[in-house]
């Protein structure tokens, strides 16, 4: 049986809800990563699911669940603003293009920076959960794979779940369906297409 985006998206608060999700039971010593996959052009049903739904529903949970939501996209604005670069990297993509622009930017957003101002903004320690999104609108600035790794010692037994718009099938993460894969085994897919 084939299960629908709504059908499954039905199924993300039951399951991080759940005390074996939120202590990372039954996952063989793994850590905690989680993602939700789907359809690209489904962005903005997913994105709505999530900011109308999930995130008020968790504060509401007896005892409530401390989440953070992560929006990739705004975390990496903020930071080029903050070093007074969003501008003069606009400029630059107009004018020189792309490619030097996605240069000149990488040694400010390398994904172990991007994880490091991840933990300076979020009490991670005393989170319940830790929510990712915008993972589409980053790119390719920066590289979910890698991003995923240098989380790994960040996160300690804090639950992270990204929304990730393409496919993950438990072994390699394929950004809009389209692009090549990246290869990343240590996250498990939190709700499948099929039973």
């Amino acid at each position: 049986m084939n299960f629908t985006l709504e059908e499954r998206l039905n199924q993300i608060l039951p399951r991080i809800t759940s005390k074996d999700f939120l202590d990372s039971k039954g996952l063989g010593n793994e850590i905690g990563f989680w993602i939700f996959d789907y359809p690209p052009e489904r962005e903005m049903d997913v994105r709505g699911f999530l900011s109308g739904t999930v995130l008020p529903a968790l504060g509401k949970q007896v005892p409530p669940i401390k989440a953070d939501s992560v929006d990739l996209l705004k975390l990496v604005t903020d930071l080029l603003e903050e070093r007074n670069l969003l501008d003069k990297a606009m400029e630059m993509q107009k004018n020189k293009g792309d490619d030097s622009a996605l240069s000149a930017l990488r040694s400010v957003l390398k994904e172990d920076k991007i994880a490091q101002k991840i933990a300076a903004l979020h009490d991670i320690a005393n989170l319940d959960l830790l929510i990712l999104s915008g993972v589409g609108a980053v790119y390719p600035m920066l590289r979910t794979h890698t991003l995923l790794s240098a989380l790994h010692p960040i996160m300690g037994n804090t639950p992270l779940l990204m929304f990730f718009p393409g496919r993950y099938d438990g072994h390699s993460l394929r950004l809009f369906n389209t692009l090549a894969e990246d290869h990343y085994y240590r996250a498990f897919r939190l709700v499948p297409e099929t039973v």
